[in-house]
């Protein structure tokens, strides 16, 4: 039976293929814009929390199971939300240039048998971003609609020193944990 993916990520449907997971793609919007946390982790657990009742109320998970995620970027004690701009974009990657950053990603699966609620945690150290490369990354526009602006599929790749935890993960939804629990 597929699974219900309440979000409109082009990059969790991706991942959800990837991983053999049969799924529909369709969600109802939830403005986290208003939402109050003094850590990473209670910000992103929240947003997650309010998309998860607001596609619950319009879908439920008795005809399909619901799946709902969110992900957030923090680095420097800083949470890193969407930028809104080309410079807010700069601005929150050059936080993130040659330092530690945590992509922690939160996501809630229900059905009929189930309910998982998990957070998992990602982190990368990255080299100094080369101003070149991040400018043309700005012009691309791909860092529209991405958690501290990041890919680290695509632009931040080539950064990377280190890594702890599973790209999956930075990438917007744990697909080694769900699938340990589908």
């Amino acid at each position: 039976m597929p699974i219900r993916l309440c979000s409109s990520s082009q990059t969790r449907a991706l991942l959800l293929n990837a991983a053999g997971i049969d799924f529909i793609q369709e969600s109802v919007d939830f403005d986290e814009e208003n939402i109050v946390a003094h850590s990473p982790k209670n910000f992103v657990y929240q947003a997650t929390l309010g998309k998860y009742e607001a596609n619950l109320k319009a879908f439920g998970y008795e005809e399909y199971p619901l799946l709902v995620a969110d992900t957030v970027v923090t680095s420097q004690g800083h949470i890193l939300r969407k930028a809104k701009c080309k410079d807010d974009a700069r601005n929150i990657l050059m936080t993130q240039s040659g330092n530690i950053t945590s992509i922690i990603t939160c996501m809630i699966y229900q059905s009929k048998q189930k309910k998982i609620i998990d957070i998992s945690q990602t982190d990368y150290i990255f080299e100094d971003f080369n101003q070149e490369d991040l400018e043309q990354y700005l012009e691309s526009g791909e860092w529209r609609g991405k958690a501290g602006a990041c890919m680290v599929e695509g632009f931040c790749k080539s950064y990377i020193k280190e890594v702890k935890g599973f790209e999956s993960t930075a990438m917007g939804l744990c697909v080694e944990v769900l699938k340990s629990f589908k």
